[in-house]
């Protein structure tokens, strides 16, 4: 069930629900029964996030059932209502979808304690990372140690919201052979168990912040919100409940944070050759391993154009199962306000591709203290690979990788361009590509002092 007028929903003592009311007159007692009695409704798509998505003082949304159900009185078929007008607490649920069945009875503590922490970590994160302007102007803000923690956590969040979903489950379901209602409590605890799988190719992946503040459309939120894209993994060729695979070259991670905020991770092997084989696997594509992320060079602060938002809102509507929601009507259609729909041309501007000048060509990472020291390559490689900072490899890619910049400063010519931390010097990338431009006769030259010609925002 993904929307319901009539849905119990009994608030968990959880981030999945409406908190506890701190300052309850009726005492530690009281709250303590209201913790005992079972919840039903489960969220699959948090309440919290919901509201994100949401205008100002809007309490309801606009919802559209992509696959209504037909009933048929003699003989005759009829199409159910196929948009809806709801609150956050009547969408995206499922009665009893994460309550565990025992002999003696039944229990929410899945729904309550495990997605409870899942959520209120989340919740956090996500509100952090919306809003992410780089770790200097965190320092700045005595928002540090909340950074460090937002860019830990919101990956465990992602996977475990990646899993939680009907069709996650369905997966884990189909997976494991687990074909029967049976099983339900199996599939819950493999969901437990599995939801940091993707955790290390997130965090090694280039993270791009973009927004959709000038766009008189925003972000939508669907049943499936962390979505993965593949230009040449076609619609015809999904069988639910499988997916796209993270561990493709061009796989990309599209989660909407907000009406005006979106996370984009892309793999660094496809920044480095945009003309990579989409489907091969990325190097070194594995899950569970220890990794570091350098969060200066997260780029964030790029503002998307009405098309390019469009296109967001269509790919995440054509990888949802059932439902999407929009704080206005006319966003649940974003196929009717561009030119092409085709799958693999969405991208063909690179509007979904970082900004390849600000991609540091590094060579891993390292640190050590006293009686312990850390390091792997780029590609998350341990000294002793024979792969380890393979020099062939790296040759090929720095060439890739100089042929892209040039490529994408000729395809974003007069876009918004994103930024990365002051420390690392945003602005010098940007004189960079200017000249290379300039040198192309693709913009004018250098003005005098007094005077600006400048790309983007």
């Amino acid at each position: 069930m993904g929307v319901d007028e009539e849905a119990r929903d009994v608030e968990p003592c959880s981030g999945t629900g409406t908190a506890l009311d701190a300052a309850d007159p009726r005492g530690d007692e009281t709250k303590m029964k209201r913790c005992q009695q079972q919840s039903h409704a489960h969220h699959y798509v948090p309440q919290w996030y919901q509201r994100r998505f949401m205008l100002p003082g809007q309490s309801e949304f606009f919802l559209l059932d992509l696959h209504p159900a037909v009933t048929v009185h003699h003989g005759v078929s009829h199409k159910h209502r196929d948009s809806f007008r709801s609150v956050p607490k009547r969408c995206f649920f499922e009665d009893d979808l994460y309550t565990l069945a025992f002999d003696r009875g039944t229990s929410d503590e899945m729904e309550r304690w495990f997605f409870g922490k899942i959520d209120s970590m989340g919740h956090a994160a996500v509100s952090h990372v919306a809003d992410f302007q780089g770790v200097t102007e965190s320092v700045t803000r005595g928002a540090e140690k909340s950074g460090m923690d937002a860019f830990r956590d919101l990956p465990a969040y992602m996977g475990a919201q990646r899993f939680r979903v009907p069709r996650g489950l369905d997966e884990i379901k189909t997976r494991a052979a687990w074909q029967d209602d049976r099983h339900k409590n199996n599939v819950l605890t493999a969901l437990a168990s599995v939801f940091q799988s993707y955790t290390t190719m997130w965090m090694e992946g280039v993270w791009e912040i973009v927004r959709a503040r000038q766009s008189a459309t925003k972000f939508i939120v669907t049943d499936d919100p962390v979505t993965l894209y593949c230009k040449l993994v076609f619609t015809s060729e999904w069988r639910y409940p499988n997916d796209v695979n993270l561990k493709q070259i061009g796989s990309r991670t599209i989660f909407a944070l907000g009406l005006d905020s979106c996370l984009i991770i892309t793999h660094l092997q496809l920044v480095r050759n945009p003309w990579s084989t989409p489907t091969e696997f990325r190097e070194n594509a594995r899950s569970y391993d220890q990794t570091m992320m350098a969060l200066g060079s997260i780029q964030f602060g790029r503002e998307l154009e009405e098309s390019e938002v469009l296109r967001v809102n269509h790919i995440l509507k054509t990888r949802a199962r059932r439902y999407i929601a929009a704080a206005k009507e006319e966003w649940l259609y974003p196929e009717r306000h561009f030119p092409t729909t085709e799958w693999k041309n969405l991208d063909d501007d690179w509007f979904l591709l970082p900004n390849p000048w600000k991609v540091q060509f590094t060579t891993g990472l390292a640190a050590g203290g006293k009686n312990w020291a850390w390091a792997r390559d780029e590609y998350g490689l341990p000294p002793g690979d024979p792969r380890y900072q393979d020099k062939k490899r790296r040759e090929r890619e720095w060439q890739t990788r100089e042929r892209a910049q040039r490529e994408w400063a000729k395809k974003r010519l007069g876009k918004s361009l994103a930024h990365i931390d002051k420390f690392w010097h945003d602005d010098v990338e940007d004189e960079i590509m200017k000249d290379y431009l300039r040198g192309e006769g693709l913009l004018p030259p250098e003005q005098p002092p007094g005077t600006s010609a400048s790309q983007g925002a």
